[in-house]
This record gives structure tokens, C-alpha cells and sequence, in this order.
């Protein structure tokens, strides 16, 4: 899944991530969009390297585009290989998330979610460190 998503890299677009955000962000749930935004607000520092950032735009486009491995109108389970690929790539670059990539990803979630459960966020962090 990883090496697909890899080449789907030239075909990440800004708005094509904010408008799927936006229209899925709550049947995604907070975890999958908190992971989403945390490797695109990697993909805008300066201090991630260019090979990281490769793998950030192979799985951001992923995310984005309408054809995947398991369509995200299925009810359940439409996320897993979107959430797969992003932890998988989470983990591959998981020494560049800042401190600052994590605020931003969390004030990003107040406005779509409001105060956010600490605990799926730190779930996702736990996953993210478990799997490198």
C-alpha cells in the first residue's frame, strides 16, 4: 500500500485535501483527519527533507483521490486503507513532527470538531510510535 501511494505523489493537490477535509472530516472521525494533518502540516515545514516530503505527498494524494483500494463511502471501514497508508507514512517520518506540527494539526480540529478528546489523539500518537 505504502509503494502505491508513493506514486500518487505528483497528484497531491491543496485543494483537493481541503475540500475532502471538509466534506469528510466528520465521517472520517478526528483520528484519521488529526493523522492527515499532521503529515500535510509536515509537507509545509522547511525542516522536513525533500525524500520525506515525497512520502508525504504520495499518501496525502492517496487520501484524496476518489479511487482507492476500499471506497470511503463504504460505511465502517471506507477510511482503513486511507488511515493505513497515512500511519504507515506517519511512521516513516514520524522524527519531523514537531511540537508546531502538532498545535497546528490540533487548532485545525477545533474548528471542525470543537475541543477534541485528548484521548484519540493520543491514540493516534501511541499507533504513529508503535509502528516505527
Amino acid at each position: 500500500m505504502a509503494k502505491k501511494a508513493k506514486t500518487y505523489s505528483n497528484q497531491f493537490s491543496e485543494k483537493k485535501f481541503w475540500r475532502k477535509l471538509q466534506r469528510y472530516s466528520k465521517k472520517a472521525g478526528v483520528q484519521v483527519i488529526y493523522a492527515a494533518l499532521l503529515l500535510y502540516y509536515m509537507m509545509q515545514s522547511k525542516e522536513v527533507p525533500i525524500s520525506a516530503k515525497a512520502g508525504i505527498a504520495g499518501a496525502l494524494a492517496y487520501f484524496v483521490l476518489p479511487t482507492d483500494l476500499i471506497p470511503d463511502i463504504a460505511v465502517m471501514i471506507g477510511y482503513s486503507d486511507d488511515i493505513a497508508v497515512i500511519l504507515y507514512t506517519l511512521s516513516q517520518v514520524v522524527d519531523h513532527i514537531t511540537p508546531e506540527v502538532r498545535e497546528k494539526a490540533k487548532e485545525k480540529l477545533k474548528g471542525w470538531f470543537g475541543e477534541t478528546d485528548m484521548k484519540e489523539l493520543h491514540q493516534i500518537e501511541e499507533k504513529i510510535s508503535g509502528i516505527s
